[in-house]
């Protein structure tokens, strides 16, 4: 079983990214923002769309998405006290500013998002190792 191991630096890269978290769960406590060392982090379960169509049973690893140069954060749609709730991620988007800055924005199912303001896109999925 290979593990995979993204970075993005660019919008394109972080399409990449996207697609492969596309339909991933998390609770709302997987979600860690670290103010002073401008990183946000979300621990997902995500489903390994690589291998659709090669493997017969449909298969989800648990798997780290971490931003650096985060600036600031701004939640809506969820509640953050409930750190139980499940949330599904359909999409991390960017939308640019003042280059190389912009905004990453989480969008998840049921009207929620988070959004993430960025110095420059620099982001790493990695599958975690199988327990």
């Amino acid at each position: 079983m290979t593990q995979l191991k993204l970075l993005a630096l660019d919008s394109g890269d972080l399409q990449v990214i996207s697609s492969c978290c596309q339909d991933a769960v998390l609770k709302v406590g997987d979600l860690e923002y670290l103010a002073k060392q401008k990183q946000f982090t979300l621990l997902l379960n995500r489903f390994v769309w690589e291998l659709d169509g090669v493997s017969k049973t449909p298969e989800r690893r648990k798997s780290v998405l971490h931003f650096a140069r985060v600036n600031s954060v701004q939640v809506s749609g969820i509640d953050r006290s409930d750190k139980e709730m499940v949330l599904s991620l359909l999409a991390v988007l960017f939308n640019v500013g003042e280059q190389p800055s912009g905004e990453i924005e989480l969008v998840f199912a049921g009207d929620g998002a988070v959004k993430l303001h960025v110095e420059c896109i620099e982001a790493q999925l990695a599958d975690m190792p199988a327990a």
